[in-house]
């Protein structure tokens, strides 16, 4: 297995986005993990909901649908070494990465919105838990890194469980939305390749 930092120029077009949000290069295995995954998880929570007559609106739906696809998406596509040579290339520091986890924001608002009669400080207080450590990590040394992020996580955990206001119906939303961005997108790692490259 080698190690490659270098990747193709982002395609233009459609298939430029593409490559600038899951990392030019990615390989056919990488594709599928991001694409098939994400949409069946975002279907089974539709499913599920249904099934179970939580008695959502259709806007509920549609937003617990959409979200789901982009955690699981996001899970599967940060951690991968296409992902991680172009979210961690020269160029890509703590304003880029801060901006990046920023935009979630827009997430919890959509949920609160939909699930908890627009809570502000659940908004708040869990946007701001997640930019703190995103924050934390990345201003520590990198060999010190991985330590400080899966110590993040775990007291993610722990105020997801203790602190702050579960989502009806939707109570794996918020370790999997740290996981995503404490883990998934902030850890600089080694982008290994396969051998056939």
């Amino acid at each position: 297995m080698k190690i490659d930092w270098h990747f193709p120029p982002a395609r233009t077009g459609f298939f430029g986005v593409i490559d600038k949000l899951i990392g030019p290069g990615a390989t056919k295995a990488e594709k599928k993990l991001q694409l098939y995954i994400p949409f069946m998880a975002g279907f089974a929570v539709v499913a599920y909901a249904y099934l179970n007559a939580f008695g959502w609106g259709w806007g509920q739906y549609l937003i617990a649908g959409l979200i789901t696809v982009d955690i699981v998406g996001g899970i599967i596509t940060n951690a991968t070494s296409s992902a991680k040579r172009w979210f961690h290339r020269k160029g890509q520091g703590f304003k880029q990465h801060m901006g990046f986890i920023s935009i979630h924001f827009v997430q919890l608002t959509m949920l609160s919105w939909a699930f908890l009669d627009f809570d502000v400080f659940w908004i708040a207080s869990v946007g701001g838990y997640m930019m703190l450590a995103s924050a934390a990590i990345l201003l520590t040394p990198l060999y010190l890194q991985r330590p400080i992020a899966l110590m993040m996580y775990a007291l993610a955990i722990v105020l997801t469980t203790y602190q702050f206001k579960a989502l009806p119906d939707l109570t794996w939303f918020l370790p999997l939305f740290y996981l995503k961005l404490l883990l998934s997108h902030v850890l600089r790692e080694e982008p290994y390749r396969p051998e056939h490259e």
